[in-house]
């Protein structure tokens, strides 16, 4: 864990839980008590890479996930240690077969089930009436294209561990394989779409057979952003945004006449359209489909990936996890939607390649969110969805002069109330400039409504998610906040938190807990992408 304490990461997690206790229920959490398995209810769930520099220990990972309230996951192996940690989170896993592992599986029947009873069986839940954490099993990841030698055993492989699994009486876990959307030629309209033929007859026709009589989904990583990249500015960013476009700018496919207004729900019947041409038949009816991976970077290189923004990826997920919450399902399957993995939980920082291999997680590996998702109304998506819950506070890194000056105006000519960082009063203590300037700059933001520019203070004030009330000194934009009456019939304001929550709080925002810093710290930025075509997407 490197250098970082034990002691602050707990710290985190406490942030974290007390913030979650504020927040709705995740709908990846409430929507849906069924695994992996692409049926049921739809449900959105996230992918948990581990290439992250100080990457929280298997227990604070846990933690973590309850204190997010996130309730699936897709995990890219099958280490004991992490499924030992999270089988106390509530959470529901899929298990990955690394693909270096494929020969040994799809060559010995005995090696996978030995695999499944070491892998397992100690967290299917065989023994209880509760679902175990085990969800399904993913076996090795995008093979085709990443290690295409091992083709021939994969099948295999999915074989022998179902019917080791079917042995132990756990043939309702599931077990495929992740495919890269690659395999689908010509998706674009989705009624012209067919597998790569390479590929249909010898291995996607007898998985599907396989997938179809065994109650398991076809599992596709399905990324709108690439397609939109590749596209060369046929496909309009908005439409990859899930964001709607006039009627006359709509994916109109022109076999079906259906419109669509998203790229994912596009890429998904493409997908509904090559299995149907293959004419795959099987005991347990159509075959599912689970995206064990889709999302949005946060970050790339300016000019070789453009697109890759905070603004687009919070767009991106935030109306991904809407679009699954309202279960639309796709044009050609209204109604029936698909479930979704969000790639990724965490930036793997130490991911090779282009820039934005790093950064496609919704938070930090220390735990901060990157990006703040804007989901309310659709449930309350995740304890960093604090769109309505924000504040503004002095930038840590500010002059300590220029912070001065901008206090002076605020309780000057801005007309802040700044009575409270008097002598004597709630938040005179820490009798420091910058504790006192954020009080009076929360006051004059939240005085103005959070209107865009309150904040900015020439470039000393700083919008954050963290609560900086401390003690008994109450932030004006709190949520914490509640007005009661004295007997004497005077107002006074009162915190619903104990004193040891809020200096946990503010600990944790000042950096005065040893070891690192932790604060939630961005600026809002609002951006217009304009995006203008005069013809069809696919004419």
């Amino acid at each position: 864990m490197g250098s970082r304490s034990r002691g602050g990461r707990h710290l985190l997690l406490l942030l974290l839980h007390l913030l979650s206790l504020h927040s709705s229920l995740l709908p990846w959490a409430a929507v849906s008590a069924a695994g992996g398995g692409g049926s049921g209810d739809p449900y959105v769930g996230v992918t948990i890479g581990t290439a992250v520099t100080n990457l929280l220990s298997p227990s604070d990972l846990a933690e973590f996930l309850r204190a997010q309230r996130i309730t699936h996951v897709r995990l890219y192996d099958a280490d004991p240690r992490m499924l030992s940690a999270l089988a106390s989170s509530g959470a529901r896993a899929i298990v990955g077969v690394p693909n270096d592992e494929l020969l040994a599986l799809g060559s010995s029947p005995a090696t996978a089930s030995a695999w499944v009873a070491r892998r397992v069986l100690p967290y299917a839940g065989a023994n209880s009436s509760t679902p175990g954490l085990i969800a399904a099993i993913a076996v090795g990841d995008e093979v085709p294209t990443a290690l295409p030698s091992a083709l021939p055993v994969l099948l295999p492989a999915i074989q022998s561990l179902a019917a080791a699994l079917a042995a132990a009486n756990l043939s309702s876990i599931p077990v495929s394989t992740p495919l890269p959307f690659s395999v689908v030629l010509d998706p674009f309209p989705p009624s012209q779409a067919f597998f790569n033929q390479s590929l249909a007859k010898s291995f996607i026709l007898p998985l599907l057979s396989h997938l179809a009589n065994t109650s398991a989904p076809l599992m596709l990583n399905l990324y709108p952003y690439y397609s939109m990249m590749q596209s060369n500015g046929v496909i309009p960013l908005d439409n990859a945004l899930f964001k709607p476009l006039p009627p006359s700018l709509e994916m109109v496919d022109p076999n079906t006449l259906l419109h669509y207004t998203n790229v994912f729900d596009a890429m998904l019947d493409a997908v509904h359209v090559a299995v149907k041409n293959l004419n795959a038949t099987g005991g347990g009816g159509p075959v599912p489909v689970l995206v064990t991976e889709t999302g949005w970077p946060s970050y790339g290189d300016r000019r070789a990936e453009p697109y890759a923004t905070r603004d687009n990826a919070d767009a991106y997920n935030s109306n991904l996890i809407k679009h699954v919450n309202d279960k639309p399902g796709t044009p050609m399957r209204p109604g029936a939607q698909a479930s979704v993995y969000i790639y990724e939980l965490f930036n793997e920082d130490l991911r090779p390649g282009p820039v934005s291999e790093a950064n496609w997680g919704l938070f930090h590996g220390n735990g901060t969110p990157v990006y703040l998702l804007h989901v309310s109304g659709a449930g309350g998506f995740l304890a960093n969805d604090t769109t309505d819950r924000t504040f503004c506070i002095a930038s840590d890194d500010a002059d300590e002069k220029a912070v001065q000056a901008a206090m002076d105006w605020a309780c000057g000519p801005g007309r802040t109330d700044c009575t409270a960082i008097q002598p004597g009063q709630g938040c005179y203590e820490p009798n420091d400039v910058r504790s006192h300037a954020s009080f009076a700059f929360d006051s004059y933001y939240q005085s103005q409504g959070k209107a865009a520019g309150s904040c900015y203070f020439q470039g000393v004030g700083m919008v954050t998610t963290t609560d900086p009330s401390h003690d008994s000194c109450i932030f004006p934009g709190s949520k914490l906040l509640s007005n009661v009456t004295k007997s004497d019939g005077a107002n006074t304001t009162t915190a619903q938190t104990s004193d040891a929550e809020g200096s946990a709080i503010w600990r944790l925002r000042t950096g005065r807990e040893t070891g690192f810093l932790f604060i939630l710290r961005w600026l809002l930025s609002l951006s217009v992408v304009l995006i203008t075509t005069n013809s069809n997407f696919w004419t």
